[in-house]
C-alpha cells in the first residue's frame, strides 16, 4: 500500500497554502483571487482468470489560482503545493490577466452568498485494506461470476478504493475544505454460444466500503447479465415504446442537465433556452438536487466559487423551474446563481413509481435497452441517436436479446413522453433514478414492422 493517508494534515496544509497565494496575489496587486487545491491518494487492483493483473498506487495533487484585476482575469494550476510553485502559479495568473480582454461579468461570487453553514456530511470513510486484502476481494467476485455455469472468459474484475482533501478558498475571507472517500468494485466477463460471444458487467460503489455490495454477488450479477444477452438478434424497425434501464435513465437526466447549464444556454447552445416554466415532463414528474444529504456521493455545503449549495427544484411537476448556473453564467445571463458551480449535487426525482415488469405490461410490445453506445446527442436541437443492444418485448414479457440496433428521437419529445419509472432505482451514482418508459421512440434495426 502506499504511505498512509493523513487527511487532516493534509486538509491544513492545503489550507494554509491557499492562504498563502490569496495573501501573494493581493501583494502583486490583484484585485481579487480565488484558489482551489486537492489531493487524492488511492489504490486500485485488476485480476484476470484467476491472477493479479495490475495494481496501481495512485497520489494526485493540483493547486489552481484565477486572479482579478479590474474585469481581467489570469488563471495557472500546479501539481506542486511547495511554496516556490504556488508562487510561480500565482505570478503565472497575474501576467495573464494583464494581457486579457475585459470581460463585466469575470470576478467572485458575491461575499454574501457565501457559505456558512458547514454540517458534517459523512462522506469520508477511509477504507484500512492492504494490497493483498484488495486482491483477494477481486479475486473472489471475479471467481464466483466464472463459477456460474455457461460463462466461458473473463476479462476481470477491478478493486479500486481512495480519499481526497479539496480545499476552496477566496479573498472574501472564505475557506471550505472537505474530505471524501470513493470505493468501487467490478467485474467483466465473456460466454459464448452458436450465436457469438456477449460480455456485460456490473458493479458496486459507495462512499463507506461497508455499503458496497458482497463481493461474489457483484460477480454472479456479472455472469447474469453476460448470459443473458446470448443469442442476440436484430430488432424489427419501426417506432416503438422504450424502456431505458436505470443507468441508462440517469444519462437521460444527465442530457437534461447539461441543457439547463448556463454555459450552454448563454452561448445559445441548448434547446430549453429561454424556457423557464414551460412544460416539459407529464405534471407528476419533479426533478431536485439534496446537496447537503448526508453519505450521498456528491453531497458537499459549497460550490465550486465558496457559495452556499441548496435544495434546488429544476423540473417542479413537469414544469422547467430553474437553470443550473454558476455566478458566471448567472451574470451573463442576467439572472441570479443557483449555487451550482460545479454542476448539480444529489439529483433525486419524485414521480409514482412502478415495479419494472408493470412497465413492461404497460409497453405491451416495444425494446427494453440494457446498454447504449456512441454520442449522438445534440444539446443544441435535442436529437438524440444512439447504438443500443437490449431485449425485445411482446405482450409485457421479455422475448429475446436484441442487439446491433439504433433508438432514435428528440429529448424534448422523450421527456413530454415519460410514461412511467420503475422502483429499481440505482443508488450507485449522484442521480438515483429507475428504469424509464418511453412512449414511442424510432428503433432502427433488421426488418420492417409488419
Amino acid at each position: 500500500m502506499t504511505q498512509a493517508f493523513d487527511a487532516p494534515a493534509q486538509q491544513q496544509l492545503l489550507e494554509t497554502r491557499a492562504e498563502e497565494a490569496l495573501a501573494l496575489a493581493k501583494q502583486l496587486g490583484a484585485d481579487a483571487c480565488e484558489v482551489g487545491a486537492s489531493v487524492d491518494q488511492g489504490v486500485g487492483v485488476s485480476v484476470r482468470l484467476g491472477e493479479v493483473e495490475t495494481v496501481e498506487l495512485s497520489r494526485d495533487q493540483g493547486i489552481a489560482v484565477t486572479v482579478y484585476v479590474g474585469m481581467r482575469k489570469g488563471s495557472a494550476s500546479s501539481t506542486d503545493a511547495g511554496q516556490a510553485s504556488i508562487r510561480a502559479a500565482v505570478e503565472k495568473a497575474m501576467a495573464i490577466a494583464r494581457y486579457t480582454g475585459e470581460d463585466p461579468a469575470a470576478g467572485l461570487a458575491d461575499a454574501a452568498l457565501m457559505a456558512t453553514d458547514f454540517p458534517d456530511l459523512n462522506v469520508h470513510h477511509p477504507w484500512e485494506l492492504s494490497t493483498e486484502q484488495a486482491i483477494e476481494i477481486a479475486l473472489a467476485c471475479e471467481s464466483a461470476g466464472r463459477g456460474v455455469e455457461g460463462i466461458t472468459h473473463s476479462e476481470g474484475a477491478s478493486l479500486s478504493t481512495g480519499e481526497g482533501v479539496r480545499v476552496y478558498a477566496n479573498s472574501h475571507g472564505f475557506l471550505g475544505s472537505q474530505k471524501g472517500s470513493r470505493h468501487s468494485l467490478s467485474c467483466m466477463l465473456i460466454a459464448q454460444d452458436g450465436s457469438g460471444m456477449q460480455r456485460d458487467y456490473d458493479y458496486t460503489s459507495a462512499r463507506d466500503p461497508r455499503q458496497l455490495q458482497d463481493p461474489e454477488a457483484v460477480g454472479r450479477q456479472a455472469a447474469e447479465r453476460t448470459l443473458r444477452r446470448l443469442g442476440g438478434r436484430r430488432p424489427r424497425t419501426g417506432r416503438f415504446p422504450v424502456l431505458f434501464d436505470p443507468s441508462l435513465a440517469a444519462g437521460l437526466v444527465g442530457n437534461l442537465m447539461g441543457a439547463l447549464a448556463g454555459g450552454a444556454l448563454y452561448r445559445q447552445a441548448s434547446f430549453l433556452c429561454d424556457r423557464l416554466g414551460d412544460p416539459l415532463f407529464p405534471d407528476w414528474f419533479s426533478l431536485s438536487e439534496r446537496p447537503m444529504e448526508v453519505g450521498a456521493m456528491a453531497s458537499s455545503p459549497f460550490d465550486n466559487e465558496g457559495v452556499q449549495t441548496r435544495n434546488n427544484c429544476f423540473i417542479d411537476r413537469g414544469r422547467l423551474e430553474s437553470y443550473m448556473l454558476s455566478s458566471y453564467s448567472a451574470r451573463r445571463l442576467e439572472m441570479q446563481t443557483t449555487g451550482n458551480a460545479g454542476g448539480a449535487r444529489n439529483l433525486r426525482i419524485s414521480a409514482p413509481l412502478s415495479a419494472p415488469q408493470d412497465l413492461l405490461q404497460k409497453m405491451g410490445r416495444g425494446v427494453w435497452v440494457t446498454e447504449l453506445m456512441g454520442q449522438g446527442v445534440n444539446g443544441v436541437t435535442g436529437d438524440y441517436s444512439r447504438g443500443a443492444t437490449g431485449f425485445w418485448v411482446e405482450d409485457g414479457k421479455v422475448q429475446y436479446p436484441i442487439e446491433e440496433f439504433t433508438i432514435a428521437g428528440n429529448l424534448e419529445q422523450m421527456f413530454s413522453g415519460l410514461v412511467g419509472i420503475g422502483n429499481d432505482t440505482d443508488t450507485r451514482g449522484s442521480i438515483h433514478t429507475g428504469s424509464w418508459l418511453i412512449d414511442e421512440m424510432t428503433v432502427a434495426g433488421d426488418q420492417e414492422t409488419r
